[in-house]
């Protein structure tokens, strides 16, 4: 298989950011994106023209579009698994189609939801229901936690909800301890109904209700999201409880989806749809637009040249905003679980760095952190800035100050300051790679496009580095080895039947639990 960045290695590093933008003084309003209702800034990053024109003859060698249209035409983009990857339905309005397989796939994508909204409003006008309690892991946990976070302001003022998915029982303890049986809901989100620690912890809290309210509380007080209606039915939940989803959605892309179900609840169904609906803007910009006026593929290609070209192998994801908070962990999963691939399409070992490292934390308490390491560090970090004009409360002169503390961080990244010779340590070589994603508020809608442009991000890379972005083999092997070991733990004789090391670790702990 072709190495697609192969003529990018002969490009070097671009001149400083300050020479950048002394010589162009138009740089900040050429290198700028309005897409729906954001506002992407990439004028700090170590970019000129020469090298941008590389990098969208890069995406079209990689043939990033085709792919992109033969994942929205339902084709089986995820080869290892044989399956289409289809999350871009989920928030297809209803006159629109789109197949897998030779069937419209929409029209059942909206029976869900259909069935979601009137299971949350009958929720949302139950007032013996106060708290929502989700029990899922992966996927079917950072994506709802993620914009339960989110969309505080939107919430019902009533109904409160917990995200369960260690399988540290001390997850769910604290959740159960702060809990009313008579007042809980618990939603149970596995596709299979047989992810260990999902179900680990549904047992838990089902044997917790049942002790309180008996055995019927349960088809009263637990829904499931699953596929396996008949392990849903043993469990005690009624089926009609039961919604489900499709193979052609991957956990990590499946927060619109019945994964979703507690944040349409916390928020009601017209805001969820608002959810959607800003995916759904996204998705439409990232298939008719221009390669060099679409803004994932821009991304995306600025994040290939941070990371192989420039070499810097981690990237920052800092929100100045306390409600997205759970934002940089959610796309932790989604890029690093997607591209964190060595082994290409066809088979073949990749030549080149993949999937870069994702982290982060909310502005300002990064700044009190680890700012220190990313203004005057040895390892450079490129940085994705988050922020709004207007916040959801009253409270002005805060989000004022916020503010300031982005622009100001943006600024000191990209041109630095010169210390007196005297003082090298207060030295800021500047040049630090950035982009300022801005827009009016954090709304349902604004959320969906936010990480409807991450997805999209990740799909290009992977097609550019000529892997599969959509399953996740690496996650199996040690579900494999748990699920070995956890009777080891416990049976009689001890076992010996893994390396001398971990047959320590077990005996060890066999001793001393």
């Amino acid at each position: 298989m072709e190495n697609n960045l192969s003529q990018l290695s002969g490009l070097s590093g671009t001149p400083h950011l300050r020479d950048l933008f002394a010589a162009d003084p138009g740089r900040a309003q050429r290198y700028l994106l309005d897409v729906g209702d954001l506002r992407i800034d990439y004028s700090k990053q170590r970019i000129d023209d020469v090298a941008l024109r590389e990098l969208f003859a890069t995406a079209r060698r990689a043939h990033v579009e085709p792919r992109r249209d033969a994942m929205f035409a339902g084709e089986h983009v995820n080869i290892t698994e044989d399956r289409a990857v289809m999350h871009v339905a989920l928030r297809a309005p209803r006159d629109v189609s789109l197949h897998v397989d030779g069937e419209n796939v929409v029209p059942g994508v909206h029976e869900v939801l259909d069935q979601m909204a009137g299971f949350a409003e009958r929720i949302r006008n139950n007032e013996q229901i106060t708290h929502v309690v989700n029990i899922g892991i992966g996927g079917s946990d950072l994506g709802p936690a993620m914009a339960y976070r989110a969309l505080a302001a939107y919430r019902h003022d009533r109904i409160r909800c917990s995200f369960v998915s260690n399988v540290d029982g001390a997850d769910i303890a604290a959740v159960l301890a702060d809990s009313d049986p008579a007042s809980t809901l618990f939603i149970v989100a596995s596709k299979t109904f047989g992810t260990i620690e999902t179900l680990t912890n549904a047992r838990t809290a089902r044997a917790w209700l049942v002790a309180e309210l008996g055995e019927e509380a349960v088809g009263e007080h637990f829904v499931a999201v699953s596929t396996n209606a008949d392990l849903v039915k043993k469990f005690g939940i009624d089926t009609a409880n039961m919604f489900g989803f499709w193979d052609w959605v991957g956990g990590r892309y499946s927060v619109g989806s019945a994964i979703g179900l507690s944040l349409m609840i916390a928020i009601g169904a017209d805001r969820f749809h608002e959810f959607l609906a800003g995916f759904r803007l996204i998705d439409e910009h990232f298939c008719a637009a221009p390669l060099e006026e679409n803004a994932p593929v821009v991304m995306a290609l600025l994040g290939i040249w941070n990371a192989n070209v420039l070499g810097f192998g981690t990237k920052a994801v800092l929100p100045y905003a306390e409600e997205l908070g759970r934002f940089p962990a959610y796309l932790q999963q989604l890029d690093m679980e997607s591209n964190g691939k060595s082994v290409r399409l066809d088979g073949t070992a990749v030549d080149t760095d993949t999937g870069p490292i994702v982290w982060g934390e909310p502005g300002t308490n990064g700044q009190h952190a680890f700012y220190q390491l990313i203004h005057q560090g040895s390892r450079i970090v490129p940085v994705d800035f988050i922020g709004f004009a207007r916040s959801h409360h009253s409270l002005g002169e805060h989000h004022d100050l916020l503010m300031a503390n982005l622009f100001a961080q943006s600024e000191a990244l990209a041109f630095g300051r010169a210390s007196a010779p005297d003082e090298p340590f207060r030295n800021f070589d500047g040049n630090r790679p950035h982009t300022v994603i801005l827009a009016d508020q954090l709304t349902p809608s604004v959320l969906g496009q936010l990480v409807a442009l991450y997805e999209h991000i990740v799909h290009v890379q992977g097609t550019i580095w000529g892997i599969n972005s959509y399953d996740q083999w690496g996650v199996e092997l040690g579900k494999e080895l748990a699920n070995k070991i956890t009777p080891e733990l416990t049976g009689d004789p001890a076992p010996a039947t893994h390396d001398s090391a971990t047959n320590a670790l077990i005996a060890w702990y066999r001793t001393h639990r």
